[in-house]
């Protein structure tokens, strides 16, 4: 793999002392450890250009995706990456997996009415080397989807009251509309709240004259209420029952400050600067203002936050002394909060960003702490983009040293900068972000300075960095504006990702605000969002005692599949022949399995749609032979961080939107269920299967097929639907057990029959009735057969009586356990973005109502940095917004927005 190293600054802050220190650790030796961990744990990014900020369902998800490494030069590492868009319910309704070529691809997602309701959908890209780390450099997105389809009601809902205070009233009050816009008063509404599928409770009541319901939320179980649902029914227009669903994630907790010292402390009779961050329980900044207080109760200075609910002051606290901070939020609450301890020892390092090419560096210490460690050396060490670009050595011959460092040394993005002692144990810890306005120049000029409907447009791209022509491949999204509104803070780009949220933990609000036109104000408070939000690298402690992770999981170089064979007895069979066969790509391979019977396959190349046949026929005795395929990785679906992204109401927020897709996909109707009354059907459950009658006769948990409903990948759709069971290493656990030390895997059925993790995978989940749980084998005996700990039962749906099976779907029941047919996620296939050519044909065409008027993921520009491009309007009129983003081959990114009309 190639890496690159970077000359570091070696800079001594004072003269050096003469006396060596026996307790000491080379400054060279830090830096060639920071170095050896950056090179054996290289960190890869990517970001998703997505052509709308948010969709309506009937809508295609365009995005050209960019992979980096290093200072954002192409990745060299993985070259197949993992797109997945996951729902409210964390199960993953769609999974691509797609080729990168130079550190890009690109691909598109189908919002089709069959698979996709209204509501907030995450989407999430990876691969699988990014999972080495702590914390993942993935790119994680709210994508909000409404939709207009079969609609018969709109909502509004707003919240009131704390679930984590036991004497607040905790309320919804949801206004109903009808399609049209006209309230809906006086109308009988059915509600009830549900979690995991339990009713935790339920009403009833009437809309009032203007529209309103209110729902007065009185139990006794509020921690069942957090991470529910709120289900409204009412009768809507035509006497049709309406069911509208709202999350109560996050919907009733208060608003909560933190305060963060500058350098991790505040240390007695050294000036400090104390940053602080307000948020709502939606995880959004929260505008505040207050004071802090003494132990005596006397008032010490007043604060109010500056941006978001972030702010900060200086002040110097006092050894001894307790400090709190009185807060007032903007309903006119109050509360107050216990400021950080006040150390009476110790060292601290602070950071003055305001200068735009030098960075002042200030080393305090207390009066102690400067008595007991004076003349020793301390360390100064900063990373950049994950390598150390800067280290000094400085002595302790004053309480405060000051020194001034050029901005130039650094690259643009976030710097961690550690103080250090010459023990090598980090002291201090600060984060700065460095902005030298050094993107790509990206000139995009239209041919004309306005346009008419269906009108053809020519837009003409020079990207340069500085004085010299860039070649880089970029991408294009233009928007109807008046269709698609949007606030450019809140955007998501290729800047704030690549230089911001990537590098730090936790939400970051409005990213973008911080990148359109800097100021004096942008910068300080892009400077106390750097106060406020941790590091997602490896910290000095983790690299000096070389207690990083160890590499589990490879870079993927290509599509791989692998397996076990064993004979029946369970012996892994040593150089077995083992054969790949995949018919539509024309294609075949052989290899031998180890001493432990494993066999894989690297590289291949093959579609979603591919049929696989891996066998093991070309044996001797292959007959008493088994192959087990291993199961694909499926990270585990967390929670997001930027749940605070997700739009509550909906129809409120993107009614532009929703209303001109109504008109757009009025003839993409989905047709509603019509129920016939007729002889209940039996449900199938695992009692039909001989095997299983040992069972309790009721699971311990069920999930229902419709529960199932939009999943394409049954494996990693159980990881997330199964209730109170476990992921780990391609195994599901029962989660208690797990927790409490039984690493003994449950066991499978399917119809009745003992299967294996691997098998499931060709399990199609729409013909899935159920799925059993039981936490224990009851009278079976079947974990002491199988050495496993619970059992899990699907059961598929009935294939209907008087089906003629043909031999060769009878073969399909009972197949060789020495041959394995199946459809592996392979390569997403990617749609051609539509261009129509109004010049070209005369015939009236019907309405044109796009909102993404143009999408263009492989625009390259030539070696003068030049490229055109060309597209015809939709019949929308007013402000059309050009969207390109890009990267050139030495890693320099850039961003551009222009916008032109319509008439």
């Amino acid at each position: 793999m190639k890496r690159y190293l970077y000359l570091l600054l070696l800079f001594v802050l004072t003269h050096l002392s003469a006396q060596a220190q026996h307790d000491s650790i080379p400054l060279n030796s830090i830096i060639e450890k920071a170095v050896k961990t950056n090179n054996d744990h290289p960190v890869e990014k990517v970001y998703l250009h997505l052509d709308k900020p948010y969709y309506a369902v009937g809508d295609t998800i365009w995005f050209k995706a960019y992979l980096t490494m290093d200072f954002h030069v192409p990745s060299e590492i993985s070259k197949v990456l993992n797109v997945e868009l996951i729902n409210s319910r964390d199960s993953v309704v769609e999974e691509l997996r797609l080729p990168v070529a130079n550190g890009t691809a690109f691909g598109n997602i189908v919002l089709s009415g069959l698979n996709y309701r209204q509501g907030n959908y995450r989407l999430r890209a990876y691969t699988q080397w990014m999972f080495n780390f702590n914390t993942s450099y993935m790119f994680d997105k709210i994508i909000t989807v409404g939709s207009a389809l079969n609609k018969d009601v709109n909502t509004n809902i707003s919240y009131s009251g704390n679930v984590n205070d036991k004497n607040s009233k905790l309320s919804a009050r949801i206004l109903y509309r009808g399609t049209d816009g006209a309230i809906l008063p006086n109308k009988r509404v059915e509600w009830r709240i549900e979690k995991n599928g339990d009713i935790v409770l339920k009403g009833r009541g009437n809309t009032d004259a203007k529209g309103y319901l209110y729902v007065a939320i009185n139990t006794t179980k509020r921690e069942d209420i957090s991470g529910g649902l709120l289900i409204t029914s009412i009768e809507a227009e035509n006497k049709k029952t309406a069911n509208s669903t709202f999350i109560l994630k996050n919907a009733f907790n208060g608003a909560d400050v933190q305060f963060f010292p500058e350098g991790g402390m505040l240390l007695a009779d050294v000036p400090s600067q104390l940053a602080f961050k307000a948020i709502q329980g939606n995880g959004l900044g929260l505008d505040v203002k207050g004071t802090v207080v003494d132990g005596q109760g006397k008032e010490v200075l007043s604060f109010a936050s500056q941006h978001l609910g972030m702010g900060k002051f200086l002040f110097t606290p006092q050894g001894n002394t307790a400090y709190t901070a009185k807060v007032e939020f903007p309903d006119g609450s109050k509360a107050t909060y216990n400021l950080p301890r006040v150390a009476a020892d110790g060292i601290n390092l602070a950071v003055n960003n305001a200068n735009p090419h030098t960075l002042i560096l200030q080393i305090g210490a207390s009066p102690s702490f400067y008595q007991k460690n004076k003349n020793k050396a301390f360390y100064i060490v900063a990373k950049n983009g994950g390598f150390v670009t800067f280290a000094a050595q400085s002595i302790l011959n004053e309480q405060t040293t000051t020194a001034a460092i050029p901005k130039s040394k650094f690259k643009s993005g976030v710097l961690e900068v550690t103080l250090l002692s010459s023990a090598g144990e980090p002291l201090s810890e600060r984060l700065v972000f460095i902005n030298h306005d050094d993107a790509l120049n990206i000139a995009v000029t239209p041919d004309k300075p306005s346009y008419l409907a269906r009108g053809k447009v020519s837009l003409n791209v020079a990207a340069k960095m500085a004085d010299k022509p860039a070649e880089g491949s970029f991408s294009v999204a233009v928007v109807d504006e008046t269709k698609v509104p949007f606030a450019e803070d809140a955007a998501t780009t290729i800047l704030s990702n690549i230089l911001l949220t990537s590098d730090v933990s936790g939400y970051v609000e409005q990213p973008n605000y911080y990148f359109i036109k800097p100021d004096v104000k942008k910068v300080d408070d892009l400077d106390v969002l750097m106060l406020t939000q941790g590091f997602r690298e490896f910290g000095f402690t983790e690299i000096l005692s070389g207690k990083i992770p160890a590499v589990k999981l490879g870079a993927e170089q290509g599509i791989a599949l692998s397996g076990i064979l064993r004979k029946f007895n369970g012996i892994p069979v040593f150089k077995g022949a083992v054969r790949i066969i995949i018919p539509d790509k024309n294609f075949s391979a052989e290899t031998t399995t180890n001493a432990d019977g494993e066999f894989s396959f690297k590289n291949l190349v093959f579609s979603d749609s591919s049929k696989v046949t891996i066998s093991a026929r070309n044996n001797v005795d292959s007959k008493n032979m088994k192959i087990t395929m291993n199961t694909g990785f499926y990270p585990v679906v967390g929670r997001s961080e930027n749940f605070a992204d997700e739009i509550i109401n909906i129809d409120s927020v993107l009614s532009p939107s929703i209303k001109n897709s109504e008109k757009q996909y009025q003839f993409n109707q989905i047709l509603k269920e019509v129920v016939i009354k007729s002889a209940p059907i039996k449900k199938v459950t695992h009692q039909d299967y001989s095997a299983l009658t040992g069972l309790s006769s009721i699971a311990d948990h069920e999930v229902s097929g419709e529960q199932l409903k939009g999943c394409n990948n049954f494996v990693m759709c159980l990881t997330t639907a199964l209730i109170g069971i476990t992921y780990r290493d391609n195994n599901f656990y029962i989660t208690r057990d797990y927790n409490a030390g039984n690493k003994n895997p449950v066991q499978f059925y399917l119809k009745g029959m003992p299967v294996d993790v691997s098998f499931l995978n060709s399990v199609n989940p729409n013909e899935v009735e159920g799925i059993e749980i039981f936490n224990s084998d009851g009278f079976s005996s079947i974990n002491k057969m199988n050495n496993t700990n619970g059992v899990i039962s699907i059961n598929m749906k009935e294939v209907p009586k008087g089906t003629k099976v043909t031999a060769s779907q009878l073969k399909e029941l009972f197949p060789d356990q020495n041959v394995v047919t199946f459809t592996p996620k392979g390569y997403a296939k990617t749609r051609q973005f539509y261009l129509p050519k109004y010049d070209v044909s005369k015939a009236q065409l019907a309405s044109d109502l796009r909102t993404t008027i143009y999408w263009n993921p492989a625009v390259i520009t030539d070696k003068l940095g030049n490229a055109t491009l060309n597209f015809y309007n939709s019949d929308g009129r007013g402000t059309y917004k050009a969207v390109i983003e890009g990267i050139d081959k030495d890693g320099n990114i850039g961003r551009t927005v222009i916008r032109y009309t319509v008439k």
